[in-house]
């Protein structure tokens, strides 16, 4: 009897992952209006359908679709104008609706609106009118920027003017989820430094934004940085400084996270020992929002058994010079963890250039009297300098995978290698990492003859990196976009696919 209990416990434990592990995929149908001229955005799951947000030309709409990705009904945006110029829309989901916060130009006044909608897609109530600006000029950026906490229960509007050089003027109005108003506030933000630029901008769950100001002069690195708070019970700044000068550390990209548990910030970047170097290593500085003091602040070098293992077709000197911070993922305890990537452009007519890439980002330019907002609620893949004429061959090759504690001290590293590459345009390169039923997911593509496959990893908590067997239902002629997905719920993503000339729309579930 002992025998067959352990047998059976042995099979049951031997099965367990499998099952765990098990994923569905199921593609909605190709329709004639979503070609790949289309623009969209997955807004969400709500009211146990899913909604997508289409745009072709001067035409929007919200299309709904069931648990098998079926299609349950159309319904067109009339409200929003289309004889004027719509400027940008955003969207936040909740369980049983979401909000469509859009902005437009009617002649010289800029207006931003709210429309409530339902499960189908229809809109609850009447518009609401958020706030509105008068302006002296035609606009081609969006003039507002619209963010939300972590648990959405806190949304805030803002805009800057930037009309005087050195001291930017900042108004930002602060909803809660029901796009009741909570406060309106205004403050100055000093731009002493003609090199001054803003950056991410995050907000947390008690309302409180948060960004940073660096200096980095003629596409330099950073030399000056601090962080900013606007706390939500007070209209005034709170300035940290950064321990960064012109003696070093050189810092690349300041990405900013919000640890909401422990009420503390974290900022990283990559950093260099010399200015316009090669990438040594991470910075990182963590702030806690209760002492507003730093309780993180150090350097952590590369290490050059690490440099063999990510350099790819570099040198191990060089191996990082390619690689940008893609995502930082906030654990329970405090901890963190950083996943980057190595990201590069190819074409005849001129040399890669990191520099060039990164430090010439379209979000610091202006916007004649107001600042084109850095904030953007995708993370900025890019294309360095823009598009051209010139043939340009996009590159996405190793991931790295980093698990930090809470004092910053390293816990484990791991290596994913691969090659991807396309021509002219870069959505089906890199990859997303997503938290699915505790365990942390890597999904891309790699090429396989003729076809591109996504592939599957699964990291442990404690680094053992896993390659899941090979996504059931993959349907020949569909081409994943991974990191355009968005997880819509703890086991479902949505990820855009290509199929033929259309764009299509599948849904990852795991068991």
């Amino acid at each position: 009897m002992r025998l067959v209990f352990f047998i059976l416990f042995t099979l049951l434990f031997l099965q367990a992952p499998q099952s765990l592990n098990a994923q569905r995929i199921v593609y909605s149908d190709p329709e004639t209006a979503d070609t790949r001229r289309l623009n969209y955005e997955i807004i969400g799951k709500v009211g146990g359908k899913f909604l997508i947000f289409k745009n072709n030309r001067l035409r929007s709409w919200i299309s709904v679709l069931d648990e098998e990705m079926q299609p349950l009904g159309r319904e067109d945006i009339g409200y929003m104008p289309t004889n004027e110029k719509t400027l940008n829309v955003d969207f936040f989901p909740y369980a049983d609706y979401a909000w469509m916060i859009y902005q437009y130009q009617r002649r010289n006044i800029i207006y931003c609106m709210a429309a409530q909608l339902d499960g189908n897609g229809k809109r609850m109530g009447e518009l609401i009118e958020l706030d509105t600006t008068h302006l002296n000029f035609a606009s081609d950026n969006k003039l507002y920027a619209v963010v939300s906490s972590e648990d959405r229960k806190r949304i805030a509007l803002f805009k800057i003017n930037s009309s005087d050089r050195d001291e930017y003027r900042m108004t930002k109005l602060l909803f809660n989820e029901k796009l009741v108003p909570m406060g309106r506030a205004e403050v100055l933000i000093p731009m002493s430094d003609r090199g001054d630029q803003l950056g991410d901008f995050a907000l947390d769950n008690q309302g409180d934004l948060l960004f940073s100001r660096f200096l980095r002069s003629n596409n330099d690195n950073i030399t000056k940085a601090s962080i900013l708070v606007l706390p939500s019970s007070q209209p005034r700044l709170l300035e940290t400084p950064l321990p960064v000068g012109e003696n070093g550390p050189f810092l690349d990209e300041i990405k900013i996270k919000v640890d909401n548990v422990n009420q503390r910030y974290i900022l990283a970047s990559l950093y260099s020992n010399e200015r316009r170097s090669g990438i040594d290593g991470c910075f990182f500085y963590v702030w806690d929002k209760k002492t507003r003091q730093p309780v993180v602040n150090l350097l952590h070098e590369f290490s050059d058994e690490l440099r063999q293992e990510a350099k790819g077709n570099a040198s191990t000197r060089t191996a990082f010079n390619d690689f940008f911070i893609r995502q930082i993922i906030v654990k329970r305890d405090g901890g963190f963890i950083v996943g980057s990537e190595a990201y590069y452009t190819t074409s005849r007519a001129n040399n890669w250039n990191r520099y060039d890439y990164i430090y010439g980002s379209p979000f610091m330019g202006f916007n004649n009297f107001y600042y084109s907002s850095p904030y953007f609620n995708r993370y900025w893949w890019g294309v360095p300098g823009g598009r051209t004429n010139t043939a340009v061959r996009y590159h996405a090759d190793n991931i790295m995978v980093q698990s930090y504690d809470p004092e910053g001290q390293l816990q484990w590293s791991r290596v994913v290698n691969k090659t991807q590459f396309d021509d002219e345009v870069d959505d089906l390169l890199s990859f997303n990492m997503m938290v699915l039923g505790g365990e942390l997911h890597l999904l891309y593509n790699q090429q396989d003859r003729r076809d591109k496959l996504l592939n599957d990893f699964t990291l442990q908590p404690a680094g053992e990196l896993i390659r899941n067997t090979d996504l059931k239902n993959l349907e020949k002629g569909h081409q994943f976009m991974p990191m355009r997905g968005k997880q819509v719920s703890a086991r479902q993503l949505i990820i855009p696919t290509v199929y033929r000339s259309y764009i299509c729309f599948a849904k990852l579930e795991y068991n």
